[in-house]
């Protein structure tokens, strides 16, 4: 039998037949889902312009201080990414956000969404650091170093997104303020239940060796009592705590245990001094921790906490310098984080609002859907046609 008479394979003659009916199914459903296509177009629009949303830009410089350190380095700047989140669902559960802004703290709540819409500009890119690689390491300290921070936000309309945009950067701000906030009360509480303690078993260690002491210059007075000539000078340099020191003229180890007995004196006096320190840093935490319960903004508690540490200086007594000296230290530590997240994070202009985006890639996508949704439908009448026809068979 010549090879031209010798019967196709079936599956073959299958696939040729599936291959003309797909074209011949293109041929007659062409139109169809053109019409599709073009309303699946027309409704992305649509929906664009109803339920799309504007986006707001704001800048904020990352300001470099008068001590020469930045607002936020890399690693601060990392561990607000982590908390922030935390700290705008923690509001949201206790309903502590305003209320037209609840919808930016529930967005803020999300991790992912700090990474997308606060984007970090670093004063050398990637493309610097491998084009400067050669010339040294002392650039790499550049490369980590943040030169500002762009926040983005969406809203309804321009004005909403630039609202949003607005409490973002407050957020930032007063949000940061109280995370560091927080850490610096809970230090001073650290202070309370361990210092206190170290402090008080120090005190009462120093005034049983200041009794030895005493007891020790008070029999040596009774030794020169009962050998007054035994002040001969010592012939060599001996401490007065060695043991060699007993064989030293008895004036001199009197003189010795006595300078002793005053510097445990004076250590027994500064641990005394820093046991009253502690108990006015227990009275400041008494009135800032319901304080700090009370708002999650931390701009505003710094004002209250400023207004504490001045009520706590006009109760200190004259010459209460531990006291003095902790108080001071608070105002420092109160004032460098209002002035981190104040000044260190200002903006230079206002913030702009884009308009809204993503009008082609709604379109693409609604383009696809309906082109897709017909292909199906179209199909699926086929394989039902094609069904009842092999069943009337």
């Amino acid at each position: 039998m010549s090879r031209s008479h010798m019967p196709q394979n079936p599956l073959q003659e299958e696939s040729e037949i599936s291959l003309v009916d797909v074209i011949n199914f293109l041929k007659e459903s062409w139109k169809k889902l053109v019409v599709a296509a073009f309303i699946g177009s027309v409704l992305g629009i649509s929906g664009w312009f109803f339920l799309g949303n504007y986006q707001a830009e704001y800048v904020l410089l990352n300001n470099n201080n008068n001590n020469n350190s930045y607002a936020l380095d890399l690693v601060s700047w990392k561990r607000l990414q982590k908390s922030l989140p935390n700290l705008a669902d923690q509001i949201i559960d206790e309903n502590k956000a305003p209320e037209n802004l609840t919808s930016i703290y529930k967005a803020m709540s999300s991790e992912q969404w700090w990474q997308k819409n606060v984007t970090p500009s670093y004063a050398l890119s990637k493309a610097d650091t491998k084009d400067l690689a050669g010339i040294g390491k002392d650039l790499d300290a550049a490369s980590t170093t943040i030169i500002n921070l762009t926040l983005t936000a969406e809203g309804k309309s321009k004005e909403q997104s630039v609202e949003n945009v607005r409490a973002v950067a407050k957020f930032l701000r007063s949000g940061g303020a109280y995370l560091q906030l927080r850490s610096v009360l809970n230090g001073y509480e650290s202070q309370i239940i361990s210092t206190a303690a170290d402090v008080q078993q120090k005190i009462t260690s120093t005034q049983i060796e200041i009794g030895y002491q005493q007891e020790r210059a008070r029999q040596l007075e009774e030794l020169h009592k009962r050998f007054p000539r035994g002040n001969a000078s010592a012939q060599q340099v001996v401490d007065a705590n060695d043991s060699s020191a007993k064989y030293l003229p008895l004036q001199t180890q009197i003189i010795a245990v006595n300078n002793d007995i005053n510097a445990s004196k004076e250590t027994l006096s500064r641990l005394q001094r820093r046991l009253v320190q502690i108990a006015l840093v227990k009275e400041f935490l008494q009135a800032a921790l319901p304080l700090q319960d009370q708002t999650f903004d931390g701009l505003l508690l710094i004002q209250q906490l400023l207004s504490t540490e001045d009520s706590l200086r006009k109760k200190l007594s004259n010459g209460d310098i531990s006291g003095e000296q902790f108080l001071n230290d608070l105002h420092m530590h109160l004032l460098d984080i209002q002035v981190r997240f104040t000044k260190g994070l200002e903006a230079n202009t206002a913030p702009t609002s884009n308009g809204k985006k993503g009008i082609i890639k709604v379109t693409a996508a609604s383009f696809s859907l309906a082109l897709f949704l017909m292909l199906l439908v179209l199909m699926g009448q086929k394989v039902l046609l094609s069904a009842k026809s092999s069943g009337a068979e």
